[in-house]
């Protein structure tokens, strides 16, 4: 049986499964990659638009590019009030529509694993960004389980079923993303982990706002509804509410940041 597609169409529900966890995650990702303000971005990967907005917000940049293969993103992110400075476009991280160096800096927030060959994604912002330009990208540690998903995406696996994966799950170590980085001939490459937690008003919240999360959804619907019972049960034990009923979880992304040769 051929493993359920994953599908980004619907820029609301991503925004509130993912979108906070990218801000989250995206905010402590641009302090530790420093950039100047009034620098020319690409985003690759932008999806609705969660952590352009992060860039447009603290980097006052002149010009922003964000790139996605899901035309409904895209419409979602050209709905934000900023949007109408930014230019959304249809494209492939594979094959970037720009020419050799047109970006100080080129990132992919959350997205490295969804590119079908990573290098070429890498190899790809290589190409587009100037000589001592910034390249960089952070991706939730989906091998290391410690995803958005991973709650219950491990209780599917455990009751016999077989969730979506990234197609590229393996770029997601932090190992992999430094050897692509090297690979791609860039300089003073660096690595790091962020971890961050969202709290959840009750187990309720988090039930039906994780379950928003692209890889989980159609294996989800897939499910008989006694099965999708019996897992919520097992990922309610997972993770204990507070006194107050809250729910807080913790996931960790890894990042990578490098420089072009001058």
């Amino acid at each position: 049986m051929p493993e359920p597609q994953i599908r980004f169409d619907d820029g609301a529900s991503y925004e509130r499964a993912t979108g906070v966890w990218s801000k989250l995650a995206g905010n402590v990702f641009l302090d530790w990659l420093k950039p100047q303000s009034g620098l020319r971005w690409v985003d690759v990967g932008c999806g609705n638009g969660a952590f352009t907005e992060l860039i447009f917000n603290r980097f006052a940049p002149t010009e922003v590019h964000g790139i996605d293969p899901s035309e409904a993103q895209l419409d979602f992110a050209r709905t934000r009030p900023w949007a109408r400075t930014a230019k959304f476009q249809l494209g492939d991280a594979m094959a970037l529509p720009f020419s050799d160096d047109s970006f100080d800096v080129a990132v992919m927030a959350l997205a490295i694993y969804f590119v079908p060959d990573p290098s070429k994604g890498v190899a790809e912002m290589a190409r587009v960004v100037r000589p001592r330009g910034q390249i960089a990208a952070f991706v939730w540690d989906v091998v290391g389980g410690k995803a958005t998903a991973t709650p219950i995406q491990s209780e599917m696996v455990a009751m016999g079923y077989t969730p979506s994966r990234q197609p590229s799950a393996h770029a997601s170590r932090i190992e992999a993303l430094h050897e692509l980085w090297v690979d791609a001939g860039l300089d003073t490459i660096e690595t790091r982990e962020i971890d961050v937690q969202r709290t959840f008003e009750d187990f309720d919240d988090f039930w039906t706002t994780t379950l928003l999360i692209p890889v989980l959804r159609p294996t989800f619907a897939a499910m008989p509804s006694e099965d999708k019972e019996i897992l919520k049960a097992r990922v309610r034990e997972r993770l204990p509410a507070d006194a107050t009923g809250r729910i807080t979880y913790e996931a960790r992304a890894n990042a990578v940041k490098g420089r072009m040769p001058a």
